[in-house]
């Protein structure tokens, strides 16, 4: 169970990054909405991790938790902010998403 709150903890700080980068296109009050999500999801992200770290071990946790987000944050810049998608970029996050994957597959 605490291996989906770990991934939905990944998920938010996703959001919390797309929130992030959407503030700082926006201006007035739709700037502080975003900023106001961007709040709301770091929370949250930050509380499922601890939650989820009453149970697995927190380099893991650490590990997954930061590596869903460091990918997911690539891929929405890649689609929402229109960063490059080079070859090179896209070999190292599938290497990190091995990574992930792996440590995973070893942790008890």
């Amino acid at each position: 169970m605490n291996w989906i709150v770990i991934v939905i903890a990944g998920l938010f700080e996703v959001a919390f990054t797309l929130c992030l980068g959407k503030a700082k296109e926006a201006v007035g009050r739709e700037m502080y909405l975003w900023y106001g999500g961007f709040l709301v999801a770091l929370s949250t992200s930050m509380l499922l991790l601890i939650k989820a770290t009453q149970t697995l071990p927190l380099g893991t946790a650490y590990a997954v938790w930061t590596g869903i987000g460091v990918t997911g944050t690539v891929l929405v810049g890649i689609l929402v902010f229109k960063e490059p998608a080079t070859f090179l970029r896209l070999f190292f996050l599938f290497t990190l998403i091995g990574s992930i994957i792996g440590l995973k597959m070893v942790s008890h």
